[in-house]
């Protein structure tokens, strides 16, 4: 069942396996802009929600949705895995969007767009990564924990950390053992669309140099990185979203759009 207010459409998305993901999408131009969140992060963030208000505002096409356990979506959270939610995203795509899109993803959601990427090649107009974190489960998770946390996580199947942003963090044995098949720093990564990267220096939780890292990686010679000094990890204050949006603008003239 979908609902229509003003510009924007909602909905939910049955994925067959007792869970449903919500939706809101705008109608527009080509190509239309994918949103894919962060890690226990959901489409109504300032991110989003920037980017809702500059698709209006141009007649731009764009859709939002949140990952199962995440957000408006069903699911439980501790189900989740990156395989789960890349499918989602690609589920999301092929069933709510027609011609090119230019993909957007924060964080976690940078990781979801490089597999979106990969495994819809044609359709992906270009990238971008805001803080992405390709790879986050072992380079960022398990890499960090120690030993006694490792043995926790092993034993009780979830490890409970503390988070800056509200509740602690769970992170589940199957969260890290999924994610070690879905790797893509392991070598070249056939992308070959527009790729732009934003990253703050001064973010806490993923390491800036991680985006270098991705553009020398990605096969595609238009890669760049924009860092940004005082730059936190959300990268949403308001001169974050006016440089988000005026790389996807720009990207837009590129693109022919």
């Amino acid at each position: 069942m979908t609902k229509t207010t003003g510009t924007e459409t909602t909905g939910r998305l049955d994925r067959g396996n007792g869970t449903d993901l919500a939706w809101i999408s705008q109608a527009g131009t080509s190509p239309t802009i994918v949103f894919l969140p962060g890690f226990r992060s959901d489409m109504t963030g300032d991110k989003a929600t920037a980017l809702a208000s500059f698709c209006a505002e141009r007649g731009i096409g764009l859709l939002r949705f949140d990952y199962s356990g995440h957000g408006a979506s069903t699911g439980d959270f501790l189900d989740g895995t990156i395989g789960a939610w890349a499918a989602d995203a690609l589920a999301a795509i092929d069933t709510l969007t027609t011609g090119r899109l230019i993909l957007v993803g924060s964080s976690m959601g940078g990781w979801i767009a490089l597999l979106t990427a990969i495994a819809r090649p044609g359709r992906i107009a270009a990238l971008v990564g805001i803080a992405a974190a390709p790879d986050f489960t072992q380079r960022l998770m398990w890499e960090s924990m120690t030993p006694a946390e490792r043995t926790t996580l092993q034993r009780d199947g979830v490890l409970y950390v503390p988070s800056q942003y509200g509740d602690p963090t769970p992170i589940t044995r199957r969260l890290i053992e999924d994610g070690a098949h879905h790797h893509v720093l392991t070598g070249r990564i056939p992308i070959h669309c527009p790729v732009r990267l934003l990253h703050g220096q001064a973010d806490p939780d993923v390491p800036w140099e991680l985006a270098l890292r991705i553009a020398e990686q990605v096969e595609t010679p238009d890669a760049r990185v924009i860092l940004v000094k005082d730059g936190d990890h959300r990268l949403s204050r308001p001169t974050d979203l006016r440089l988000l949006t005026q790389t996807i603008a720009a990207l837009l003239v590129q693109d022919g759009a």
